[in-house]
């Protein structure tokens, strides 16, 4: 599977490609059974259908890694234009935005500190609309920085939220140090291709890492948002949520977009929050290709989930 990363890197690149996808119908469907839109317009009425089903959602403008200043602006331009929006359809009370620091700034010279001024812009944004903000979390070469960014921007918007992957080493402590009143932590197994020295990569080692963060965080007097599609992790949150004396409210389920679509319901109807993530914008080609070359194994999660909508 290895062997395919950097092919797939290649194609990530490719505009050519992209139209030429772009042009067949049944490759058209697909892709927007996970990425409902390119545009803000296009973003707020799936929003508006999903939390009209009952659903909270997060979205996404899609992007990252900018190496320009100009386009980091840009990226900070649609965020403050999505707000708006959510806010002109009185859907902020449900809607939140998730936010890569790559995407406005991490990686330009003075990085850090170009990527905090745009953070707080958006998060100074969002609770004016009454809404808020969650810091996504990328490949470990940014955790630091991005954990970082976080403490900062909880000085003055304590309520924006984070982002911890269980495969990575460090996240049960990570967990302990931010389950803290009022925190609002998005746990996820991890999807980028990590190497062995920080993470594991063995599927049943992330699994039980995954649990130890669940029992930590559900155990502090934060706000987990249980990020997962697999329904042995869902039920075990629930055995740990119930242990805590953690009814509905104190907790959500997260799930991306697309994904597995009846059991979002399923646990809405029983009384779950449930909030949907919500890509969108003109760079989901690099981001579905990019996800499937960091870790090639997503491809068989991919291709099933092509096959049934369960």
């Amino acid at each position: 599977m290895s062997l395919l990363r950097q092919p797939m890197l290649l194609l990530a690149k490719s505009q050519a490609v992209k139209r030429l996808v772009t042009t067949v119908p049944v490759t058209r469907a697909v892709v927007a059974r996970y990425v409902p839109g390119e545009n803000t317009e296009e973003a707020v009425e799936t929003a508006a259908a999903l939390i009209a089903e009952g659903m909270n959602v997060s979205l996404d403008f899609l992007g990252e890694d900018t190496l320009q200043e100009a386009q980091a602006d840009a990226t900070v331009a649609e965020y403050l234009r999505l707000l708006h929006a959510l806010a002109g359809r009185g859907l902020t009370a449900s809607a939140e935005v998730s936010v890569k620091l790559t995407a406005i700034g991490l990686r330009l010279p003075n990085g850090d500190k170009i990527a905090l001024e745009n953070a707080r812009t958006i998060c100074q944004a969002a609770r004016d609309v009454g809404t808020d903000v969650t810091i996504d979390m990328e490949d470990h070469t940014v955790t630091d920085a991005t954990l970082d960014v976080l403490h900062e921007l909880r000085r003055e918007f304590p309520e924006t939220g984070g982002v911890l992957q269980a495969y990575l080493h460090r996240t049960e402590q990570d967990c302990h140090d931010l389950a803290g009143t009022g925190s609002r932590i998005r746990l996820c197994k991890g999807a980028y291709d990590e190497p062995a020295d920080v993470a594991w990569r063995d599927r049943h080692e992330i699994d039980l890492s995954y649990v130890r963060c669940l029992k930590v965080l559900l155990a502090g007097d934060g706000y987990p948002m249980i990020a997962s599609h697999d329904p042995r992790m869902i039920a075990i949150a629930q055995r740990i949520a119930d242990d805590h004396g953690r009814g509905p409210g104190g907790h959500e389920f997260q799930m991306l977009y697309g994904i597995r679509p009846e059991e979002q319901r399923r646990l809405a109807a029983a009384g779950e929050s449930v909030r949907v993530y919500l890509p969108y914008g003109q760079e989901w080609w690099g981001y579905l290709t990019r996800r499937l070359a960091e870790r090639p194994a997503n491809l068989s999660f991919f291709v099933r989930s092509l096959m049934s909508r369960r």
